[in-house]
């Protein structure tokens, strides 16, 4: 017959817990470890005695804790998919690497870096011209001559 001690589910649980964090991220060893702890305080506290309880309630209480909590941790770190960091862009000064006709893709310079982008305004816009970012999609930057608009 087995005999699982409790200090071994916490081991496992710390042991877990910490394999979590040297992973990317994905949130699935956290609440095995959580459960192993769980596990552990109870049959410390003598609650569970059989192996095979023990061992149940963990992949239980493991698998529910993943399926109920896993998914509100990943939204609560993450950041929101709606608001990327490119749209604080919009208002910026950037300067044109290339003569830009209108509707045409070129490079503009802005924050020491070259980004992709469209002239959206009538004219042309020359080489070394400021030019201000009215809207940004995915990484294309919509620009148009700095005093084009007040």
């Amino acid at each position: 017959m087995m005999t699982i001690l409790w200090w071994h589910w916490l081991v496992l649980g710390l042991l877990l817990a910490v394999a979590e964090l040297a992973t990317a991220g994905g949130f699935y060893l956290l609440f095995f470890g959580i459960g192993a702890l769980l596990v552990g305080g109870l049959a410390g506290l003598g609650l569970v005695t059989e192996a095979w309880l023990q061992i149940l309630l963990f992949s239980a209480s493991s698998v529910a804790s993943l399926l109920l909590f896993r998914r509100r941790l990943l939204k609560a770190v993450q950041i929101e998919p709606q608001s990327p960091v490119v749209d604080a862009l919009v208002g910026e000064i950037g300067t044109t690497a290339e003569d830009l006709a209108p509707g045409a893709v070129g490079r503009v310079e802005l924050r020491g870096t070259a980004w992709s982008a469209r002239n959206d305004a009538a004219a042309t816009l020359v080489r070394g011209t400021r030019c201000r970012v009215i809207r940004v999609e995915g990484l294309m930057l919509h620009v148009e001559p700095e005093g084009a608009r007040s």
